[in-house]
C-alpha cells in the first residue's frame, strides 16, 4: 500500500502526469510487488491502485465513479492487466524459488553421496551415516535401524524416541509413516525390492523425490559398508589361511627331521643284523616299522590340517580301490591288534581317475572311525563294489550305532556325539575331511546306521583320467 501511496503522490503531486502514464506506473509498481512477496500482496495491490487510479486520474477527480463510459473499460482492463500480471510474476517467482531449492536438494544429495564414500572405519558406518544425513539436510533428528544387525543408530541434537516398532515395521514390512505437524517421515531402505533398513528423519519437510534419493543413497552406503567388511573378513582368513599353511609345514618339518635321521639309524643298523642276537635285530625292526608307521601318521595328520579348510585340488590319476583299501588296512595294522577285519570286493571294479592321496586318506578316516567306535573283538566289514557308473567303498561295523538326528549331523566340522566324546578321543574333523574329498571327486559319502550296525558308504564316481607321468 505504501508503494502505491508513493506512486500517488509523484505522479498526481511532485510530477503531475496523464491517466496513461500513471497507469503504466501503478502496474509497475504491481509487478515489482508480485514478484518480491508473492500474489496475495499483489492482488491487495492492483485493488488499491485501481482505486487510486480512479480517484485521482478519471474524471470527475476526487470521486470513486466514472463520468465517460469509456474509462470504465479502461479501468477494468488496468485491474485486469494487473491482476494476470501479478499472477504470472508470482507464479515465475514461485517456479524460480522452487528450482533454487531443487538445486539445493541436488547438491545435498551430491554432497551426502560424496560424504558416504569419504567415511572410514572407526565408528560404525551406519551410525556415521546418521550423522552424516543429519549434518548436511540440517535435520534435528534421524534414526536408522539397520535390518540385517537390529541395531538403532541416532544422530541429531533433539531426541526421536518412541517410534522403534514403525521403524521395525518398515524395515520388515517396506512401510512409511508421516507426521506433519512433527514433520517426522519414517520410510523403508530397499535394496532393489527388498526392505533392508528404515530411516526416521525430523526436523524438514522433503519431497517425495528428495526422500526417496536419500534412502537410495543409504542402502547403497549400508551395502558398500557391508561389502567392505566381507572382503576385510575375506582378506583376513586368507591371511589367516597363509598362515595356518605356513605354521602345517614348519610343523611337519620340525617332527620329519629327527624322524627321518631316525630311520636313517635304523636302515643303517638293520643293513648288518648278522652283527647283531637275534633280540637286538627283531627290535631294531620293530623301531623302523614303528618309525615308519610314525611317517605315516604325520604325512595324514599333516593332510588332515591342511584340507580342514582349504579348497581341495583333485589330481585324478588311474587307481584301483582295492588296492587302495588293502594299503590302508595294512599300515593300521597295530589299531587293528587282533580285530578281524573282512574285506570283499567285486571283480567288474576295473581302475578310475582319483586322486589316491585323498582318496586314501578317506578310506583311512572311514576305517579308523570303525575301529574307534566298535567293540572288541567285533569284525569290521570292507566291501568294494562297482556298477552304473559308480564305484563305492562300503566299511560297516558293529558298534551302538548312530542315532538319525546325529546322522545328519556327523558330517559336520568339530561335530562329535556327546555319549562319546569323554570316552573316545577325536578332534571331530575325520568324518568333515572324508565327506569333502567325496564331493570333491564329484561323489558322496553317506551313512545307514541301526543299533548294532552302522555302514559308511563313499561313492565315487567312475572317470578316466590321464596317467601319472
Amino acid at each position: 500500500m505504501a508503494s502505491v501511496a508513493a506512486v500517488t503522490v509523484v505522479t498526481y503531486r511532485v510530477m503531475p502526469v496523464n491517466a496513461t502514464t500513471a497507469g503504466l506506473a501503478f502496474l509497475l509498481v504491481v509487478l515489482v510487488i508480485a514478484s518480491t512477496w508473492g500474489f496475495p500482496e499483489a492482488l491487495a495491490a492492483s485493488v488499491a491502485a485501481t482505486l487510486t487510479f480512479n480517484f485521482f486520474f478519471f474524471p470527475p477527480i476526487g470521486r470513486l465513479t466514472i463520468a465517460d463510459p469509456q474509462n470504465w473499460i479502461a479501468l477494468f482492463s488496468f485491474l485486469m492487466t494487473a491482476l494476470i500480471a501479478s499472477r504470472l510474476s508470482a507464479k515465475a517467482r514461485r517456479r524460480a524459488q522452487e528450482a533454487i531449492e531443487h538445486q539445493q536438494d541436488v547438491e545435498r544429495l551430491y554432497t551426502f553421496s560424496r560424504a558416504i564414500l569419504l567415511i572410514e572405519g572407526g565408528e560404525p558406518f551406519p551410525r556415521q551415516l546418521a550423522r552424516k544425513l543429519a549434518e548436511i539436510f540440517g535435520l534435528t533428528a534421524v534414526v536408522l535401524f539397520d535390518r540385517r544387525t537390529g541395531e538403532f543408530h541416532r544422530a541429531g541434537p533433539a531426541e526421536f524416541d518412541g517410534l522403534d516398532e514403525q521403524l521395525r515395521e518398515a524395515a520388515l514390512q517396506g512401510t512409511s509413516y508421516f507426521d506433519g505437524e512433527r514433520q517426522r517421515v519414517i520410510t523403508a531402505v530397499r535394496l532393489g525390492s527388498e526392505p533392508i533398513a528404515s530411516l526416521a528423519l525430523q526436523g524438514a519437510v522433503m519431497a517425495d523425490a528428495v526422500l526417496q534419493g536419500i534412502a537410495n543413497l543409504v542402502a547403497i552406503g549400508l551395502e558398500r559398508a557391508r561389502a567392505q567388511d566381507l572382503a576385510h573378513q575375506v582378506e583376513a582368513a586368507r591371511q589367516s589361511e597363509q598362515l595356518r599353511t605356513t605354521l602345517i609345514d614348519a610343523m611337519a618339518h620340525e617332527f620329519k627331521t629327527p624322524l627321518t635321521s631316525i630311520r636313517a639309524a635304523t636302515t643303517s643298523l638293520l643293513a648288518n643284523t648278522a652283527e647283531f642276537p637275534a633280540s637286538k635285530a627283531e627290535l631294531l625292526r620293530i623301531a623302523d616299522e614303528e618309525a615308519d608307521r610314525l611317517q605315516h601318521l604325520i604325512d595324514d595328520a599333516v593332510e588332515m590340517a591342511r584340507l580342514d579348510t582349504a579348497h581341495i585340488e583333485v589330481h585324478a590319476e588311474p587307481a584301483h580301490l582295492d588296492t587302495i583299501v588293502r594299503e590302508v588296512v595294512a599300515s593300521m595294522q597295530t589299531e587293528i591288534e587282533d580285530r578281524p577285519v573282512e574285506i570283499s570286493a567285486d571283480a567288474d571294479v576295473a581302475p578310475t581317475g582319483l586322486d589316491r592321496r585323498l582318496v586314501r586318506l578317506a578310506i583311512r578316516q572311514l576305517f579308523d572311525n570303525a575301529l574307534k567306535y566298535s567293540p572288541p573283538k567285533t569284525p569290521v566289514q570292507i566291501a568294494i563294489r562297482g556298477g552304473n557308473g559308480v564305484d563305492t567303498v562300503e566299511i560297516t561295523d558293529h558298534g551302538r550305532g548312530i542315532s538319525p538326528a546325529e546322522q545328519e549331523r556327523i558330517f559336520e566340522r568339530f561335530y562329535r556325539s556327546g555319549s562319546v566324546k569323554s570316552q573316545i578321543p577325536g578332534s571331530g574333523l575325520g568324518l568333515s575331511i572324508a565327506h569333502s574329498i567325496a564331493r570333491a571327486h564329484g561323489g558322496d559319502l553317506t551313512v545307514a546306521s541301526r543299533p548294532g550296525e552302522t555302514t559308511f558308504r563313499l561313492s565315487l564316481p567312475v572317470r578316466e583320467a590321464e596317467p601319472a607321468r
